[in-house]
């Protein structure tokens, strides 16, 4: 049965990537400036409607991210975080890589997108080490921005290869950042963490009773 104020597409789902990344361009406020992650999130750019008036900021010094370049728009030297090639929009800036780090941790981000391997019920991101001993520390700016953007997006999936639940009670995980995420993106539900808990905002592919018997948090 549906909870009140939760949508359930039952029977579409669960997404594939492209679909989270246009679900979470969707929630982004028009004329934010916004940081999108290695991974998983640099897909948003490819969906956030030119009007908007959201900026996009990268790690490695740039204001005025455009959409991944393929072909002829291709340009070595014009890539973000992640390495990969993008393009610029019109009054794009570059900067130093101090200067951008400033922007992030002085509370100059509206939104950030980050991935995960875990994250609590409580909002506690563990998104840069598993712990595993011949793992290589890679923990780049998630501190900076975790702390930094004034809200913490997730675009994961739900489940690891194992089948475990990558939303969890308590993150077993290196911890990036405390109480920090605010919205929890994944191909078979969208979540809100709130104070009083985690609460299921739309569903794909299964019902909110379904998703409740699969993971530990208790859903609201």
């Amino acid at each position: 049965m549906s909870r009140a104020g939760t949508v359930e597409h039952v029977g579409r789902g669960p997404l594939s990537r492209a679909e989270m990344a246009a679900i979470v361009a969707r929630d982004i406020p028009p004329g934010s400036f916004v940081n999108l992650g290695i991974g998983q999130p640099t897909k948003v750019a490819d969906y956030l409607d030119p009007g908007s008036g959201i900026v996009l900021h990268t790690e490695n010094g740039m204001l005025g991210m455009g959409p991944a370049a393929t072909g002829a728009d291709i340009d070595p030297d014009l890539t973000n975080a992640g390495k990969q090639p993008v393009t610029e929009l019109p009054g794009a800036a570059y900067f130093h890589h101090a200067d951008s780090f400033a922007m992030m941790r002085g509370g100059h981000l509206d939104v950030c997108v980050l991935g995960a391997f875990q994250v609590s019920e409580r909002g506690d991101l563990a998104n840069w080490h598993t712990g595993a001993p011949d793992a290589i520390p890679a923990v780049g700016g998630a501190m900076d921005l975790a702390i930094g953007a004034r809200a913490v997006f997730v675009m994961m999936s739900l489940f690891d290869k194992d089948g475990d639940a990558k939303l969890v009670p308590v993150c077993t995980y290196p911890l990036t950042g405390l109480a920090c995420v605010s919205r929890i993106y994944t191909e078979f539900a969208t979540f809100l963490v709130l104070s009083s808990g985690v609460t299921v905002t739309e569903t794909f592919g299964v019902s909110v009773d379904e998703l409740a018997d699969r993971l530990e948090v208790d859903l609201r």
